[in-house]
């Protein structure tokens, strides 16, 4: 039987990991800040000490794992100076994932599925999809910290004997999800009017499934060791197209009506505009051949099949709140 440990398991994406793993059989730990938080199946342990400090010391023997699938740390930056942020994240997202990466190698695992982020290349494309190739040229606190863990992981990595996998995918969406794709769906359902009828950029995206699904295949797939894939739903749909398929899954039209994007782009001069201006206006494209060539993965869901099921979650969930 395969034993994985999951790090914010009880998060958005680890709940779809966790889910996957235990119908496939695999036995699954999830490392959490506090009880109960888990999907029934998973194994608690529950480190409450903030950047799994002193993780090692509370290892046991009977914490036997084969992979660690590592999705916890700091997405959202904090409204404070910048310095702050860059040494926030570098605790979360750095330093935090090495100590995971060494308590790990220390008591048997033998690979580390890190959970980084396009961010960590790029925020935009050159007109051609990014590639596990591009020169890493992150542009926030966030895409600098996720870039320097790749570096020190697959140094550790070499000196340690650890095999690791690094995983970078796109805008993450499905059921649970926060932040900007919840957002996209409020303002769809109660009918606000949008000016990104003439928003073209392509945005590649994943559903939560197909994220966990290609985690899991490289948690568990010999010849995903050493290696680094970009990972994405099949299709990259503009923006446009991304509310059209929002709003028809929801069973709410989109209303989009225009505004060119020169005009868009004057808009990242107001305060607090520029990062959402930046993303509806430049085309940030993934190409996944790679993980499809090595380890033959794919993903199950369409973005529109993903959609779907998101908006039934919606409905369900956050419209009755």
């Amino acid at each position: 039987m395969i034993r994985l440990l999951v790090t914010g398991a009880n998060g958005f994406v680890g709940r779809a990991v966790c889910r996957l793993a235990l119908a496939r059989g695999y036995s699954v730990t999830g490392l959490v800040r506090r009880p109960g938080v888990c999907i029934p199946g998973v194994r608690e342990w529950v480190h409450d000490i903030p950047g799994f400090d002193g993780l090692i010391n509370a290892w046991t023997a009977n914490r036997e794992v084969d992979c660690v699938i590592h999705l916890a740390g700091q997405v959202h930056a904090m409204r404070n100076q910048s310095d702050e942020r860059d040494t926030a994240f570098e605790a979360s997202n750095i330093a935090a994932t090495l100590r995971v990466a060494k308590a790990a190698r220390a008591f048997g695992a033998s690979r580390f599925v890190f959970a980084s982020s396009i961010k960590a290349v790029a925020e935009r494309d050159v007109g051609v999809p990014l590639t596990e190739r591009c020169t890493a040229a992150p542009e926030d606190a966030y895409g600098r910290s996720k870039a320097c863990a790749e570096e020190r992981l697959m140094e550790l990595g070499g000196s340690a004997g650890l095999d690791i996998v690094i995983v970078r995918p796109p805008v993450v969406y499905g059921p649970w999800v926060r932040a900007n794709i919840l957002r996209m769906m409020d303002a769809v359902a109660c009918g606000m009017p949008l000016p990104l009828a003439a928003a073209h950029a392509r945005r590649s995206v994943i559903f939560v499934d197909n994220f966990a699904d290609a985690l899991l295949c490289c948690a568990t797939d010999p010849r995903a060791q050493g290696e680094c894939f970009h990972v994405a739903d099949d299709d990259a749909p503009s923006i446009a197209d991304l509310l059209r398929m929002t709003g028809d899954a929801l069973g709410k039209p989109a209303r989009l009506f225009s505004l060119p994007a020169g005009g868009l782009r004057m808009l990242r001069f107001l305060p607090g505009c520029s990062g959402a201006i930046q993303r509806v206006t430049n085309s940030l494209q993934l190409d996944t051949s790679h993980i499809k060539n090595v380890l033959a993965w794919h993903p199950h869901y369409t973005t529109r099949q993903g959609l779907d099921l998101t908006a039934e979650w919606y409905w369900s969930t956050v419209a009755r709140k």
